[in-house]
């Protein structure tokens, strides 16, 4: 999305402006290395063509127009999910022509601004788990004459949303395909509470049992002539899975992009961390030394405002000898030991969970070879309705 910056006070109404030396940006923000991130774009696209999987990449992760656009032109994605009505008009508005609320949407007015979404001219699907919600969807698309495409959930291991019976599952596309204005498209089936489990064969364990069912769900919809389209899933912990399943056509992806430190954290099938040759980190949050007056401590200007600390603190990238231990609101404690850091100093941290992270910030900047090269804005930052 282009931004006229002119009017723009970097410090007040933004960290930088493009053509800024990075050196200069304003703490702490959002910093993205557009090198690293742009070889993770290309990389996990490229996997995805090989292996003849769509790649719908996940709006939430990042919430930005952006860098969905960047993972279309880069990576081939063919658009976006996300998780809330709110976000997904963000996107249709930018101009993202297929996108899946990978969620269930019951609220009258959440349903009648879902069913406006194709007027922006882009496909619009969503997640059903309760026939009850079928009728509702109907009504709204039927009131604005369009069409939504529907997925049947599938809990596959979760815990949250989703039916957990084939006999579920065939009894929804049933009353979808039945329905005025809607369209039974597929099957969503996204295993994500084993996303961040350690080990490998774990995570494997988990998702054999999830494609299992993912297998019956798909042979019970043939029995009655319901043919899924798509049969989707997949994230950063798990996509070698879906892709070799058999029955998985498209991936949801998110947070391979950015790379946090809780998902670096994970291994390969070979017990090698991901974020040290698989994914690179590519968000940082970049704060600067305010204060050091004891000896083996620096105070940094990035505390709990400037991120989220649910899976972890952040780590500081690139170093071994000073770590981030404790946080309050505005302020970030880093073990000193030898006191080498300095007052003003910069430091990169890679956030325990990007995700939320992006939401408490307004813009990300791109920085390539030393110089601010772009300024984007989260465009859907707290659209959480």
């Amino acid at each position: 999305m282009t931004t006229n910056f002119d009017s723009y006070d970097v410090g007040f109404d933004i960290p930088a402006k493009p053509g800024m030396d990075a050196a200069d940006i304003q703490t702490p923000c959002l910093v993205l290395d557009l090198d690293a991130l742009e070889r993770n774009i290309k990389k996990m696209g490229d996997y995805a063509k090989d292996h003849g999987m769509r790649h719908r990449v996940h709006g939430k992760m990042h919430k930005s127009v952006d860098v969905a656009k960047l993972q279309e032109s880069l990576g081939g994605a063919v658009g976006v999910c996300c998780q809330k009505v709110s976000e997904a008009e963000v996107f249709a508005r930018g101009g993202i022509k297929d996108i899946l609320v990978s969620n269930q949407v019951r609220d009258p007015q959440k349903i009648d601004r879902l069913a406006r979404l194709p007027k922006y001219g882009c496909r619009t699907i969503v997640c059903v788990d309760d026939l009850d919600n079928v009728a509702d969807l109907s009504a709204a698309a039927k009131k604005h004459g369009t069409e939504l495409e529907v997925f049947v959930e599938i809990d596959c291991g979760a815990g949250r949303c989703g039916v957990s019976t084939t006999q579920d599952v065939v009894a929804i596309a049933r009353a979808v395909d039945a329905a005025d204005n809607l369209k039974f498209s597929g099957i969503q089936a996204y295993q994500g509470a084993m996303q961040h489990m350690d080990k490998y064969e774990d995570r494997k364990a988990k998702l054999d049992i999830a494609i299992d069912m993912v297998k019956d769900a798909v042979q019970g919809l043939r029995s009655v002539g319901l043919e899924p389209e798509l049969v989707s899933g997949g994230g950063t912990g798990s996509y070698y899975f879906e892709s070799t399943s058999g029955v998985y056509n498209e991936l949801q992806c998110g947070s391979y992009a950015f790379m946090d430190a809780d998902y670096g954290r994970i291994l390969d099938q070979n017990g090698k961390r991901v974020d040290q040759g698989e994914w690179e980190n590519a968000m940082f949050i970049l704060t600067q030394v305010m204060s050091h007056t004891k000896a083996d401590k620096a105070i940094c200007d990035a505390g709990l405002k400037a991120q989220s600390i649910d899976s972890g603190l952040p780590v500081v990238y690139g170093r071994t000898d000073v770590k981030y231990i404790k946080c309050s609101d505005e302020h970030g404690v880093i073990e000193d030991p030898s006191g080498v850091l300095k007052i003003g100093e910069k430091l990169k941290l890679v956030p325990g969970h990007c995700d939320p992270t992006a939401n408490v910030h307004d813009w990300y900047v791109g920085v390539r070879g030393g110089k601010v090269e772009s300024v984007w804005p989260v465009s859907a930052r707290g659209k959480a309705y």
